[in-house]
């Protein structure tokens, strides 16, 4: 190679290879920051497509597992609830066989039949107030049914009407009456009972509901409430005209709990039925103690109640112990997943530390040949002295 002192070769090899060696450092040094092999698609396109996957898989796992405890909690305060019934159930069948016995007197009876029905009240509400954020859990389910939709409808921006703790579960429960006026105020009513609920002002703009807004209406004495869940946009200075609205009910509760992570939809439910613990639901609701033959006929009634309670506590008892399996399944299954996961993209930094420091060393060679090269072509100098 003939020498000269315009083209520095040497210079030009040495810079490329200072730039490439630049590049790989700061690469290392970003992946050390980073924690993880993979920072863009082009250091592992296949790696970062499955490692993707299963990072939402682990998203998606660890809020199963928080679905499934919370699942097994929902359930323990089902059983507390349970468990106290079946408490008081044993005080009323001492009082049903207290009063059946020969010696008392009616006066006697009636002083038994005023702690058994307290007693009953409270088992009834107990089953009506027992809820775990919101959710009734020992009262069955009811639904509302609109005989006549009228102005409360989708249309009118009221997005639903739920009810909550009205008394008998099974069955046709009572038709009320449901209407509005121009004072804002939501009335539902029946033959002798009424329930209000007004919208406050500071919600409305020009007559018009300005954000969603959800109004409750409650039972005096009682835990009974119908919710009114209203759209914005609702006009709150029209009337609506009394629609009929029909409770009905069930004597079980479903709850569909999600312990999976959507991958198979069909498994990734777990559905658990809790039975009511109201005294219609027990087949107590016109039990009494006041007769000797009432009471016998209360003393049957409460046996034949504890059997029913005690199915539908070992049907929460069973559901408990599968989601205990459940959970336990999810953290294996979250721990390996995590694992593969890990495999993939997070950086071995031991390995990484090594490459970062040869890299380095490389640098610093680099920048001083760098420094050399600049320096040949002036030795050339010297042959014009």
């Amino acid at each position: 190679m003939p020498l000269n002192v315009i083209s520095n070769f040497a210079a030009n090899v040495a810079h490329r290879y200072l730039q490439s060696t630049d590049i790989s450092a700061t690469t290392s040094l970003a992946k050390i920051s980073a924690g993880t092999r993979v920072l863009t698609a082009k250091d592992d396109a296949a790696g970062l497509a499955v490692g993707s996957r299963l990072s939402l898989e682990v998203a998606g796992l660890k809020q199963a597992a928080v679905n499934a405890g919370q699942a097994s909690s929902m359930l323990q305060v089902a059983d507390g609830a349970m468990a106290k019934v079946n408490d008081i159930l044993a005080r009323m069948k001492s009082l049903a066989v207290q009063a059946g016995s020969g010696q008392l007197s009616s006066t006697d009876r009636g002083m038994l039949d005023t702690e058994f029905q307290q007693l009953a009240s409270e088992v009834d509400r107990i089953a009506n107030d027992t809820d775990f954020s919101g959710t009734s859990l020992v009262n069955g389910s009811q639904s509302l049914q609109t005989a006549a939709p009228g102005g409360f409808t989708n249309g009118a921006n009221v997005a639903g009407i739920s009810v909550k703790g009205f008394t008998n579960p099974t069955g046709t429960l009572s038709t009320w009456s449901l209407s509005y006026n121009t004072n804002r105020e939501f009335v539902l009513t029946n033959a002798t009972e009424s329930m209000t609920g007004t919208i406050n002002s500071s919600y409305v703009t020009a007559n018009v509901l300005n954000n969603n807004l959800s109004i409750t209406l409650k039972q005096a004495g009682t835990d009974a409430s119908l919710t009114i869940n209203l759209d914005a946009g609702f006009t709150t200075n029209s009337s609506i005209s009394g629609v009929a609205l029909t409770i009905l009910g069930s004597d079980t509760t479903s709850f569909t709990f999600k312990v999976g992570t959507g991958t198979v939809a069909a498994e990734d439910d777990i559905t658990i039925s809790v039975g009511s613990v109201s005294l219609t639901a027990l087949g107590m609701s016109t039990a009494s103690v006041d007769t000797s033959t009432n009471a016998d006929t209360a003393s049957d009634l409460i046996s034949t109640a504890v059997d029913t309670l005690s199915t539908a506590r070992a049907t929460v008892g069973a559901s408990q112990n599968r989601l205990d399996f459940a959970s336990a399944n999810i953290s294996i299954t979250l721990e390996n997943t995590e694992s593969a996961r890990s495999n993939l993209m997070d950086l071995d930094i031991a390995g990484e530390m090594s490459t970062f420091v040869s890299k380095q060393i490389l640098l610093q060679a680099g920048v001083s040949m760098l420094a050399q090269a600049n320096q040949l072509p002036q030795n050339l100098l010297r042959l014009f002295q």
